[in-house]
């Protein structure tokens, strides 16, 4: 059985040893003239589909932008205000600080924070007690003064009537003259301080000196008030006027009548507008500002709270500037970029800014950009410089319903 094997195995590895003898000298021959041997088809397959893997455009393409209308803004050169900034706030021309001016109990407070009040509304009561006693004790000593002057002035008249017919001496008139005068004293006295106990009776009653808004309230029923301490404060919401502080370095801009546009905290879509009434002679010792008080052109627009945080600039001059607001700008660190719209593609723009205007908000291009270029107004994180865009066709307006096909008359 072996022996018939191994001339089988040699028969067919013969026609594959002729075949290595033959193409060997093929690929010497080739290698010689320089020229590399053609690969298999197999192996040229696998190299193509390699390199076709590792091209470099075949990275995912950027997607094409849809852009609206209002995705877009157009830079415009804008009157933009310059001066020197203003900050305060709203403060009340006619507000009163209600203070005790009596020692007594607070026994009843009728108006609490907010609440409207008219001019001579009772607001605090304080107890009279101890004062009503008074009041009626000095009505006494009035009662018995004037008696007692009374009694001395008809005793000057029969002593005048005697001493004129000789019964009398004029001594004895003299003195009678004197006692008159004298209850006449204590008369005036004892009115004198029943006027001030009345007065300090009405004391006791705090009342509002004008009509406004009870805008602090400081004590509650039970509280003792000594003289001097504040129960209450009221305001006159309609008189509110900005009082604001300037620095000093600009004040030889400042002018009585300049106008004046600000903003007030919780009205910030809104500029009010005003007018220079004053400027104090003296500057804070401390922050070295100088205080500006500027009246409401529309007293009736301006807000009807007080203490409200206000920044503007006083209008010294004006100048034509390029503005962008914040949500168009992109920062990174100290640097400064928008995204222009060019002729398809986006552009990663640097731009240089200005001091934020505290009017508007916004920030005046001292570089980067012209005006009637095309900005995106609120740009996203998803952008590159270069990625092309497209205008987003308008939305197709509803189809109109079909009419209703009229049924088949039946036969």
């Amino acid at each position: 059985m072996p022996r018939s094997t191994t001339p089988t195995l040699a028969a067919e590895a013969a026609p594959r040893l002729l075949a290595l003898a033959v193409i060997a000298p093929l690929v010497l021959a080739l290698t010689a003239c320089g020229k590399p041997a053609a690969p298999a088809a197999g192996t040229a397959a696998s190299a193509a589909a390699g390199s076709e893997a590792r091209k470099p455009g075949d990275a995912k393409p950027l997607p094409v932008l849809l852009l609206a209308p209002e995705d877009m803004r157009t830079v415009s050169a804008t009157q933009s205000a310059t001066g020197p900034v203003i900050s305060g706030s709203l403060q009340p021309e006619r507000r009163a600080d209600l203070r005790a001016e009596v020692a007594a109990t607070v026994q009843q407070v009728l108006k609490d924070n907010g609440e409207s009040v008219r001019a001579g509304d009772l607001i605090v009561r304080l107890d009279d007690t101890a004062i009503r006693e008074s009041l009626v004790s000095t009505e006494e000593t009035v009662r018995a003064a004037s008696q007692a002057f009374e009694q001395a002035e008809r005793q000057v008249a029969r002593l005048r009537t005697l001493q004129g017919q000789g019964m009398s001496s004029m001594q004895a008139l003299e003195d009678a003259e004197v006692r008159r005068n004298n209850a006449n004293s204590e008369l005036v006295a004892a009115r004198a301080r029943v006027a001030t106990a009345r007065q300090q009776l009405r004391r006791t009653e705090v009342r509002a000196p004008f009509a406004g808004v009870v805008s602090a309230r400081q004590v509650s029923a039970g509280d003792t008030a000594q003289v001097g301490r504040e129960l209450v404060k009221v305001i006159d919401p309609g008189s509110l006027r900005f009082e604001g502080l300037v620095s000093a370095d600009r004040l030889q801009e400042l002018k009585v009548g300049q106008k004046v546009s600000f903003r007030v905290n919780g009205f910030a879509d809104t500029v009010f507008t005003g007018k220079v009434r004053r400027i104090d002679s003296a500057a804070n010792a401390t922050t070295r500002q100088v205080a500006v008080l500027v009246s409401f052109d529309d007293a009736r627009a301006a807000p009807r709270v007080a203490g409200l945080f206000a920044e503007g600039r006083v209008e010294t001059g004006g100048a034509e500037q390029l503005m962008l607001p914040e949500g168009t700008v992109v920062r990174a660190g100290d640097n400064a970029h928008v995204w222009k719209v060019g002729s398809g593609t986006l552009q990663k723009t640097a731009v240089k800014l200005g001091e934020r205007d505290p009017r508007s908000g916004e920030f005046p291009v001292l570089s980067g950009l012209a005006a009637g270029d095309r900005v995106l107004r609120s740009p996203g994180g998803q952008l590159a410089d270069g990625q092309k865009f497209a205008a987003a066709a308008p939305a197709a307006a509803p189809a109109a319903p079909a009419a209703p096909v009229a049924p088949a008359a039946s036969r």
